[in-house]
């Protein structure tokens, strides 16, 4: 029997490369939103300096006036428009006007 043979020293580890975030999906001219988020087959942006709530549905994208909503989630049941939390209470999308 042969005597067991000592290991080979490890390499050490490549540093981690940092990790890419995502692209904003939203016009850059709006800058950063205040809240943003998804579920299911639809995402959202809010901007209150804009007064704008971007939001996209199967890959269509609606701009709407936010007004005096100050957007802060979202409420989502099966086939039914989003509802949007506001200080003002929810406010269902139908309800904003789009802008074009």
């Amino acid at each position: 029997m042969e005597p067991m043979k000592p290991m080979e020293p490890m390499k050490p580890m490549e540093p981690m490369k940092p990790m890419k975030g995502s692209e904003p999906w939203w016009p850059q001219e709006l800058g950063q939103p205040s809240t943003s988020g998804g579920q299911n087959d639809m995402r959202y942006a809010f901007f209150p300096d804009k007064q704008r709530l971007l939001v996209e549905t199967n890959g269509k994208l609606t701009t709407y006036d936010s007004g005096d909503h100050r957007i802060s989630g979202v409420s989502q049941s099966n086939g039914r428009a989003p509802s949007f939390t506001s200080q003002n209470g929810d406010v269902n999308v139908n309800d904003l006007k789009v802008v074009d």
